[in-house]
């Protein structure tokens, strides 16, 4: 199978319709804070019998199609010996793997961020390979303020962006492409629309230039919101009408999938805004999620360490994908939660 081949085969695994992408790719110090919400110690025997857990759930890949795994997972099995990323991809679940080594600051740029780990990367997406992930992540942030992202950070993360989608594409990898632009802030939707526009306008000029194959990634960006200290919240309607302006702006028709991160919002929450933007008149794209916290919250609770939980957590995560299911396809309601 050439490198073509196998970009074709992932992606067409990826966007299907009715199906999203679970994240399942916490870093150790961000496990730990959900962890600790539920009354559970980060170790890493807790983080394999949890993920061994959440990608053993019988009926999730009737409603997921990849999961973005942390690099731990690739190595961890479950309690009878089978790897964890085969455990998935028994259920029809495409491993991924989150390849960026994290933010920082940006020199001479005060209040922004850029991420790092290009630097052998091409080396490792071989061994993940080898390990089964067939696509991976690399996620970019930026904040919100009368300033920021300043003109030189988003073209900075662009271009860390697209470096990373064609690296991965080289090895036959499917790149998620994720700029998030983040919730926390005082600024308007408005305000939040004008930067998530500049900044993915941006990210594909860069993209261009690197000569990425836009048929063969997937675009994981943040839904438009209002800051979460204005203490406001927008409707579903004006979240689906705001976002999907700016997508239809910059982003190319080519692209198959724009699967939303959750961004801080609710489980409740992400899977209304999800559905008011699936509920109107088609989109050249197919749009998605690849929740995280918004997936596994439930779960989490429901869970809590205890082993005799198991089977509740796994009810818990099927039901918010089904859900989520439903609103990828325009039939979510809020009474279906009960």
């Amino acid at each position: 199978m050439t490198i073509q081949d196998e970009l074709n085969a992932t992606i067409k695994a990826l966007v299907q319709p009715g199906r999203g992408i679970l994240a399942a790719d916490e870093s150790n110090p961000t496990i730990a804070k959900r962890f600790k919400a539920v009354g559970v110690e980060s170790t890493e025997e807790n983080r394999r019998q949890y993920r061994s857990l959440i990608l053993g759930a019988e009926g999730l890949g009737e409603f997921v199609s990849g999961v973005i795994l942390f690099e731990e997972t690739l190595d961890q099995h479950a309690d009878d010996g089978t790897a964890l990323a085969s455990v998935a991809a028994n259920q029809g679940v495409v491993p991924g793997i989150k390849v960026d080594k994290g933010k920082g600051p940006m020199v001479n740029a005060p209040g922004d961020e850029i991420t790092e780990g290009l630097d052998g990367l091409a080396g490792r997406l071989e061994h993940y390979k080898e390990l089964g992930a067939r696509f991976a992540k690399w996620r970019n942030v930026y904040h919100i303020t009368d300033i920021n992202p300043s003109k030189a950070a988003i073209e900075a993360n662009a271009e860390v962006l697209a470096r990373y989608a064609a690296i991965c594409q080289s090895c036959g990898i499917v790149p998620i492409v994720e700029p998030e632009v983040l919730i926390d802030g005082s600024h308007t939707i408005e305000r939040s629309a004008d930067v998530n526009e500049a900044v993915i306008s941006e990210v594909f000029h860069a993209l261009r230039r690197h000569r990425v194959e836009l048929e063969t990634m997937i675009l994981k960006p943040s839904m438009v919101t209002p800051g979460n200290a204005t203490g406001k919240k927008a409707s579903p309607e004006e979240v689906a009408e705001h976002t999907l302006r700016v997508f239809r702006r910059v982003v190319p028709a080519a692209v198959p999938g724009i699967n939303f991160l959750s961004g801080g919002q609710t489980p409740e929450e992400a899977t209304l805004n999800l559905n008011a933007m699936n509920s109107g008149s088609a989109q050249p794209w197919n749009l998605s999620f690849s929740y995280g916290r918004a997936l596994q919250e439930p779960a989490q609770k429901a869970w809590a360490g205890i082993s005799s939980n198991r089977e509740a957590a796994q009810t818990a995560l099927v039901k918010r994908a089904r859900l989520n299911s439903l609103a990828t396809l325009g039939r979510y309601s809020a009474d279906l939660e009960d």
